[in-house]
């Protein structure tokens, strides 16, 4: 009898499904529910990793797509979501590896890839640090203060080098941010579920609700990251809809900004407002237009000294938070800058900080009681400052100097294709407004908009490449054609 006679007999069929089945119930008896939920993802696992390694593009969507709410799966679950985007970028890195063209790798000679290369090499650097406390800690927190960064830029230079993707990153960004915002938009007016008012409770209501009022969140990891990321987005659409795109495609990108102006205002955080205020900046200055750039710099000295020195707006309650971003004498910022002299005086023999992973969160769950620990960072770069002291300061500063420059550069330098170049200076005003306005949260460390901002560096890179190899195209032909 042939072995496909064999196992094609029902008795035989029957007595595998039998064994199988006894097996599946002495997994489940010895692993409960954790064990019967590993094998029912299982083959959806194998799945995806063929599909991964067919396609690794596909990894690096997964992980931005992730990205946005990973951090505020946290009020439903103990699990450490925060390390699937971790494995989504390590698998992907893997894939990528395995089946690039190494002809391919000649597109990571640029100054963003040897910039982070040089942040991330220091940060490794501080597992040695003689002050750090907990190796631990350190694996926990170097990758948002480094790893994620350096593999995004160098995933999305060597996996997404087509135009196409560069819309279809804006795309997924834009329909994720649209769906964080209309949550938020529901959290506000139909108020927040069991999970949330749970997480509430346990101790956000501190800084969540201000004189009665919900600062939104939506799945964010808070409404600092919330209030950034709708800001930062509200940038890009409004910097879009100046492009060389059709009527109906301007019409949706002002709709879109003035949703996410409001999913902006109703996050409570001032420093959000810095987002597209310093970004739309950067945009004007790229344009080359200093007419306009002039006039730019004239409305936004309009609204400031609206908000400084006049009540317009007084009875809106978001109003009153943009407006007290304008008070020198906020106790918020008074307290802030109290702690910034706390860790000048005990840095002051520390240049090298106190170790990655030492201060927030991370020093709070393992080193507690420490000095690092126990003062709040509350901007990025204070957080870099108190862990890998001046001198990482100084290398990070340095490094994100030099990626605002070569951007710049750069974008000055792509003249072939206007709509190309409008998604570039979109993008990258983006970044530097997060940039910006991370000296007051710790956006730029966090997901969504760390991820979103460390592959729009890897797209302006690309973009640069994609104009050379253009005709040239004036923007009268490509408005005749949109129009």
């Amino acid at each position: 009898m042939t072995a496909g006679k064999l196992y094609g007999s029902w008795p035989v069929q029957l007595m595998l499904i039998s064994l199988v089945a006894i097996a599946l119930g002495f997994i489940v008896a010895k692993t409960d529910l954790v064990g019967a939920g590993v094998l029912i993802a299982l083959p959806f696992v194998v799945i995806y990793l063929v599909m991964l390694f067919k396609n690794p593009k596909m990894g690096l969507y997964a992980a931005l797509s992730f990205g946005f709410f990973a951090n505020g799966m946290i009020r439903y679950s103990t699990a450490p979501f925060g390390l699937s985007i971790d494995i989504f970028l390590l698998l992907t890195l893997i894939a990528t590896l395995s089946q690039i063209d190494k002809r391919k790798f000649k597109y990571l000679k640029n100054p963003f890839v040897y910039g982070i290369t040089v942040w991330t090499v220091f940060a490794v650097m501080e597992l040695i640090n003689p002050e750090s406390r907990s190796s631990a800690a350190w694996f926990y927190s170097v990758r948002g203060t480094a790893l994620y960064m350096i593999q995004l830029i160098i995933l999305t230079i060597l996996l997404l080098n087509d135009p196409k993707e560069l819309k279809k990153f804006l795309n997924v960004w834009i329909i994720w941010s649209f769906i964080a915002g209309a949550w938020g938009m529901k959290q506000l007016y139909f108020g927040v579920n069991h999970y949330e008012q749970m997480w509430l409770d346990a101790g956000a209501y501190k800084t969540h609700i201000l004189f009665g009022r919900l600062r939104v969140f939506s799945f964010y990891s808070d409404a600092g990251q919330f209030g950034a990321a709708m800001g930062h987005i509200l940038l890009v659409c409004l910097i879009l809809s100046f492009g060389p795109v059709k009527y109906k495609q301007k019409l949706l990108y002002w709709g879109l900004s003035a949703f996410f102006f409001w999913c902006m205002a109703i996050s409570g955080t001032r420093g959000a407002m810095f987002v597209p205020l310093s970004g739309i900046m950067v945009y004007l200055f790229l344009t080359k237009n200093f007419k306009i750039l002039a006039i730019g710099c004239m409305v936004v000295g309009i609204l400031f000294c609206l908000l400084k020195f006049t009540n317009v707006g007084a009875g809106n309650y978001q109003v009153q938070r943009m407006r007290s971003a304008m008070d020198p004498n906020d106790p918020s910022l008074q307290v802030r800058l109290d702690n910034q002299k706390k860790f000048k005086v005990y840095l002051a023999t520390r240049p090298f900080g106190g170790g990655i992973g030492s201060a927030g969160s991370w020093g709070q769950r393992f080193s507690p009681g420490t000095f690092l620990a126990e003062t709040p960072t509350d901007s990025w770069y204070v957080k870099i400052w108190a862990e890998t002291g001046i001198v990482g300061l100084a290398i990070h500063i340095g490094v994100l100097l030099s990626f605002i420059i070569a951007g710049v550069i750069l974008i000055f330098n792509m003249n072939n294709d206007p709509g190309l170049r409008q998604m570039a200076m979109a993008i990258f005003s983006g970044f530097v407004g997060i940039a910006f306005s991370s000296y007051s949260n710790q956006v730029i460390g966090q997901a969504p908009s760390g991820i979103v901002c460390f592959m729009s560096i890897g797209f302006v890179w690309l973009a640069y490449r994609w104009d050379k190899n253009t005709k040239p195209r004036s923007p009268q032909l490509l408005t005749e054609q949109a129009s």
